[in-house]
Order: structure tokens, then C-alpha cells, then sequence
């Protein structure tokens, strides 16, 4: 299955935070075996987010967002996927009661509209629990389209993919993804014309060509970097595929260059 993901936040698009979401949750897509060609970022504004959600539709059944599931008048994620998955908004009381009580942990005593506005969830949608803070999650499904919101703050997210999310999204998919990467030593422990990303790659020939797996090279200042990614229906499987070509790549480039052998 093909996902995608879309990060809402004018203050991304202005720099004003890093986007750590769309890193810890691309990892996680690709551990759990999802095919991510393409990320967006959105600034709070329907019709921009209304139109990267027609594109991402063109090329992916899964798309996963983040942000915009607050209080406040420019939160308008929520709001923006029930229209455009034709759904209505209505009252949920065990949100709501969610919602007080963080309200009053954080130190509030009013509760006012803005917190009654996250007690709106989707019709018909799988509603996501947020241990962490007021805005709940949520999942969509409309003809095959499928979408994931989640909260903008990385300590209110990362949780609720890991407690909610994951658990839906391995009914998705069939395969699983492993690496083997090789760290090969830099050009200060071993020949320049041995270990830069230029030789290493034309070593490896052919086997940069594969589909499964695949062997990618990547410059990097502690040394070159070659990834090996494999699928298969097993995590077992997939780590099996992966380490056959990647001794193929080490036949290639020569044992004593390499520094470190790491599985993900």
C-alpha cells in the first residue's frame, strides 16, 4: 500500500520548527512495510490542504496528517477531512471528558467553546484517544481513501501512533520491510579511491538496479553508507533477503574497507 504524508502548520512552512513528524513517522511507515514516495507541508489554510489532499489522493490510498487539531480558529484539519470525506461533525462526550481533564491538569479551571470545539469528532470515523493532550485523532475511510489525523505536538503523536495506529495500520499491509546497512571506513582509515561513494557505487554495478532489494549509497561524513532494503511476508524473511545482498555488496567492495554491519 502507498502512503503519504501531509504536515499542517503555517509555522513550518515559516521554519519556525523543525518537522520531526514526517522523520519519526516516515521510519515507522517504512518499518511496518508501506510504500512513501512523497511528504507535504501545508500552511493552515483549507483550500491549500484541500488541494494536497487531491494530489496525495491521485498517488496513495493511506494518507497520515499531522497538526491542526487544536482549539483555536486556524486548527481547521479536523474540520477540513470530515467535509471533504462527506461527514458530519458531532458531539462526543467521552472526548469531551477527556479533554477536561487535561484542561485541568495543565492548570485551567474554564472550560470555554475552544475546548467544546475538540469534543467535535467525525461521524462515523474510529476516534483516537490523546493521553498526552485535548485533541483526539481520528480515522476516515471513504471508496478506498483512507486517512490518518493525528496531533502536531511530537509528544501527544508519537504516542498515539504507537498505541493506536499501529495496531490499525498492520491490517493494511502484507509485506514487511529490513535493512542491513554497511558503514564502509572513511578516507582517512582506507584508500580515497576505495571507499567514496563514486567507486563504491561503480563496485556495486548491477546491484544497484534491484527492485527487492534494493542497495542504495550514501555520502556521509563518518563514511559512505550503503542500505539494504528487503520485503518480505516475515520480518525474518525480509532481514534473510537483505543480508544475502548485502554479503553480495561486501563480496563487491572488500571486507577490510567495511567498518560496521548494522540490521534495522
Amino acid at each position: 500500500m502507498v502512503a503519504e504524508i501531509i504536515s499542517v502548520g503555517t509555522e513550518l512552512l515559516l521554519g519556525n520548527i523543525v518537522n520531526t513528524n514526517a522523520q519519526y513517522l516516515a521510519g515507522r511507515l517504512a518499518e511496518l512495510g508501506f510504500d512513501l514516495y512523497y511528504q507535504t507541508v501545508v500552511g493552515d489554510n483549507t483550500e491549500h490542504l484541500k488541494g494536497a489532499l487531491d494530489v496525495a489522493y491521485n498517488r496513495a490510498e493511506l494518507v497520515i496528517l499531522t497538526g491542526g487539531l487544536g482549539p483555536t480558529k486556524d486548527d481547521m484539519t479536523k474540520e477540513m477531512l470530515a467535509g471533504y470525506f462527506g461527514k458530519t461533525l458531532v458531539f462526543n462526550q467521552e472526548v469531551f471528558d477527556n479533554v477536561v481533564k487535561h484542561v485541568h491538569e495543565f492548570g485551567a479551571t474554564q472550560i470555554t467553546e475552544n475546548h467544546r470545539k475538540q469534543a467535535m469528532v467525525p461521524s462515523d470515523s474510529l476516534i483516537l484517544t490523546n493521553d498526552f493532550g485535548t485533541a483526539p485523532g481520528c480515522v476516515m475511510k471513504y471508496e478506498g481513501k483512507i486517512a490518518v489525523l493525528l496531533p502536531g505536538p511530537p509528544r501527544e503523536m508519537k504516542p498515539m501512533f504507537e498505541q493506536c495506529v499501529e495496531r490499525f495500520l498492520y491490517q493494511l499491509v502484507s509485506k514487511v520491510l529490513a535493512s542491513v546497512c554497511i558503514r564502509l571506513k572513511t578516507k582517512d582509515e582506507a584508500p580515497a579511491d576505495r571507499v567514496g561513494e563514486a567507486p563504491v557505487a561503480m563496485k556495486l554495478g548491477e546491484l544497484l538496479d534491484g527492485e527487492n532489494p534494493t542497495v542504495a549509497t550514501y555520502a556521509q561524513e563518518e563514511g559512505v553508507l550503503i542500505r539494504v532494503t528487503a520485503a518480505g511476508p516475515t520480518r525474518a524473511d525480509a532481514i534473510m533477503i537483505a543480508r544475502i545482498a548485502a554479503s553480495n555488496c561486501i563480496d563487491r567492495i572488500g571486507q577490510d574497507v567495511v567498518k560496521q554491519v548494522t540490521e534495522q
